[in-house]
């Protein structure tokens, strides 16, 4: 057989084949979004690795409104783990990572799946989750804006801007979230400053001009997973913030108070049915100053208590939002450490994590200590908001639910 006939039975052998497999998004085509009326849902990452000891354990709590008021009108699993069932081990029998972006994966996930990087170095951690995330889940079911379904991220945690949707054949860019963070703040307010060629009321030179395309490249270039667009309405937001703080990044709040200002202020001005508010101030405790770990837990309990109040306040989210409140990872408990409160070497006491539910669908006053597994939570949310979480664990929470 001639090679020119050979590629063409090939192709077209391939072609009837490719034919009979359904177009990636042709299911979704057939099956028109419902309609949300669920609860709102906002998770809580009381983030940066925080330890049992000191956020859930009255005598010892550096987190007091979570400890004493919090915890009492919802389901508090004090015994949650990362890795708790081992189903998530690697093939060399090593328990799966207990850091920052790992673990959020987990949380959005259900599941400990290898992740993949977009980046090439050894110490990359740019993950792209593999499973479908809640967002997904969410999004690719009910007809929920882009803008209704957010991620509200430290300045400090860049890699994690790769969050808003998976690799998965499923899912993907048309069913992502969106990011509210000061490194997506920058990138408008450069844009903005090419657009305007002005800065604080003067022109901007063209050495200026050069510094600031320089920086908003360098923004850009962290996610090139598609084009890059802009939402509208995030826009307008950062329009609101950028007229109220300015320019100069010198007015704003800052580490997890700003995660808060944001979180309060999309409350108000976007309503996002799904959010997750990823406070990371614990991981100054690298530095090895161990006030920066106990004041970065009181920084959370503040927030959350200011966003609980906000909803409560809110007709929008009034008796109608389901709250979450889970660490990423614990810390270790080395007290001989030079610098104490790692998380890195996968001890025991870093796996060890807790969660709280309470609001719409969960029954108050309820703590369990059977062990439990950080995994389980996102099966559990899709449980109370009405959605199937088919690639995550599939053991719910059965506590957590009225």
């Amino acid at each position: 057989m001639d090679t020119n006939r050979r590629i063409f039975i090939q192709s077209t052998v391939a072609a009837g084949a490719a034919a009979s497999l359904p177009l990636v998004g042709q299911e979704k085509a057939r099956d028109p979004k419902a309609d949300y009326s669920g609860p709102n849902l906002i998770i809580i990452r009381f983030g940066g690795g925080a330890r049992r000891l000191e956020s859930i354990d009255k005598k010892h709590t550096h987190a007091p409104f979570l400890a004493h008021e919090l915890s009492r009108r919802g389901v508090l699993f004090n015994s949650m783990e990362i890795d708790h069932f081992d189903s998530g081990r690697a093939a060399n029998g090593k328990p799966v990572d207990t850091s920052h972006g790992q673990g959020t994966i987990y949380i959005m996930t259900g599941s400990y799946k290898k992740l993949s990087t977009v980046g090439s170095g050894a110490l990359d951690e740019r993950f792209v989750p593999s499973t479908p995330t809640l967002f997904e889940y969410f999004r690719s079911k009910y007809k929920v804006d882009e803008h209704q379904a957010l991620i509200i991220n430290s300045e400090d945690r860049k890699q994690e801007e790769f969050l808003t949707y998976s690799n998965h054949v499923r899912f993907g860019i048309d069913d992502k979230c969106q990011i509210l963070s000061l490194y997506r703040f920058k990138r408008y307010l450069f844009s903005k400053l090419l657009d305007e060629g002005r800065r604080e009321g003067r022109e901007i030179t063209a050495k200026e001009r050069r510094q600031i395309q320089q920086q908003y490249d360098r923004l850009a270039a962290i996610d090139r997973r598609g084009k890059l667009t802009e939402n509208p309405r995030l826009m307008e937001f950062w329009a609101r913030w950028r007229h109220h703080y300015g320019d100069s990044g010198l007015k704003n709040p800052r580490g997890d108070r700003l995660l808060t200002e944001l979180a309060l202020r999309s409350m108000r001005e976007l309503q996002p049915r799904m959010m997750m508010v990823n406070y990371t101030d614990c991981d100054y405790v690298h530095w090895g100053i161990r006030s920066h770990y106990f004041n970065a837990l009181g920084i959370m309990d503040q927030g959350i208590r200011q966003i609980v109040a906000a909803a409560e306040a809110d007709e929008f989210y009034r008796d109608n939002t389901l709250f979450v409140v889970v660490p990423d990872c614990g810390r270790d408990n080395d007290l001989l450490a030079d610098i104490p409160f790692q998380h890195h070497f996968n001890t025991r006491s870093a796996h060890r994590i807790f969660a709280l539910f309470f609001g719409k669908g969960v029954p108050a006053g309820d703590v369990f200590d059977r062990g439990c597994d950080q995994i389980q939570i996102a099966g559990t949310v899709g449980r109370l908001m009405g959605f199937d979480t088919d690639e995550a664990e599939s053991r719910v929470l059965e506590e957590a639910i009225e």
